[in-house]
């Protein structure tokens, strides 16, 4: 009775085994996939190109004058304000000359007041304009006081200050060396960024319009520009050449850096789909519609995309329609055929 028993739960057992193994393999024999309602939407239409950025002023800064640097104030990266000291030469030859120049205007307005008490004038201010000015010229007083000023002149060149705010880069000036670049003074503050699209993309890009720009180093950062400027003419290649302008917001951007450029265009009633919900077939692009349970072959033309979606239409040439209300097919179709037998994730 009891090997009975024993053999009646054995075969259960291998009963119940059999059937989960025969529902497991239907299962995996199913297709499942993912389906989204069509309706008429916004497309962000998306123009995805490339660009350098350039900073918004870059100066390589150098001495007026020739002579030994004295002094540097500056190190590569540092940020600097408008006016500030970069770099200065050794000013002793700068002193004599100046020093030499005042003891020379003294001798000429002591020459200038003899011609003037010459001439009967006990007075300068007396002195009528024309008369003085010839005056000044034969005495020598008109050369000494220019001489003079260009002695201040030259003491004054010999400082090296910023004509704007920055940062220090190429720093080449040494202590005690003569440089002819001292270095290079960039305003990061903002960048223009020049990138080129085809003569076919022209319509959709105007002055004012907003772009997003992304460094290739660092693509988790995004910084909004304005199009700034259309070149009216196509090169050789059928490229428009296109500038744009974006503030700084941080220093992550650099002066030459690589950069990648989206110009977005709003265009509305478009039917948008995701991309992996379009496959190709037979050198033509296809979605699947959901009906009845079952995958419906239905042949599309992509009129726009962007990075994530694409805008699609019924195909001219296979003249097929797509309508509101449809339901795509959007995952599990790469090895769909017409008429598949699917069922939907829930």
């Amino acid at each position: 009775m009891t090997f009975l028993s024993c053999l009646t739960a054995c075969k259960r057992n291998v009963a119940e085994q059999t059937k989960e193994l025969e529902m497991h393999e239907q299962q995996m024999s199913e297709t499942y996939v993912d389906t989204m309602v069509l309706h008429q939407t916004e497309f962000n239409k998306q123009i995805v190109c490339n660009g350098r950025l350039r900073a918004k002023a870059k100066s390589e800064l150098n001495f007026k004058g020739q002579g030994i640097i004295a002094a540097v104030f500056v190190k590569e990266g540092q940020r600097v304000g408008k006016g500030a000291l970069i770099a200065s030469l050794d000013k002793q030859e700068q002193l004599r000359e100046l020093e030499k120049a005042e003891h020379e205007l003294k001798r000429a307005e002591v020459e200038l007041t003899d011609k003037l008490i010459g001439l009967g004038y006990n007075s300068i201010d007396s002195v009528p304009a024309d008369v003085r000015q010839r005056a000044e010229v034969m005495s020598g007083y008109y050369s000494a006081k220019y001489q003079l000023q260009s002695a201040k002149t030259a003491l004054e060149e010999c400082n090296l200050y910023a004509p704007f705010s920055g940062r220090i880069a190429d720093l080449e000036a040494k202590r005690f060396q003569r440089n002819d670049k001292v270095c290079t003074l960039i305003d990061d503050s903002s960048f223009d960024v020049e990138f080129r699209i085809l003569e076919a993309e022209l319509e959709g890009v105007k002055t004012g319009q907003k772009i997003k720009v992304t460094p290739f180093v660092e693509d988790k950062n995004q910084y909004e520009g304005t199009v700034t400027e259309i070149n009216p003419l196509v090169d050789d290649k059928g490229l428009v050449k296109i500038k744009a302008q974006l503030r700084n917001g941080g220093s992550t951007l650099v002066d030459g850096m690589n950069v990648r450029i989206v110009v977005e265009e709003n265009l509305q009633r478009m039917f948008v789909v995701p991309k992996d919900a379009v496959v190709e077939r037979d050198g033509y692009h296809v979605v699947f519609l959901y009906k009845d349970g079952h995958a419906v072959w239905t042949y599309v033309d992509i009129l726009h995309s962007n990075i994530n979606s694409y805008a699609i239409t019924g195909c001219t040439r296979k003249e097929t329609t797509i309508n509101e209300g449809d339901v795509i097919i959007t995952s599990g179709n790469l090895n769909l055929a017409d008429q598949t037998v699917v069922k939907v994730n829930r």
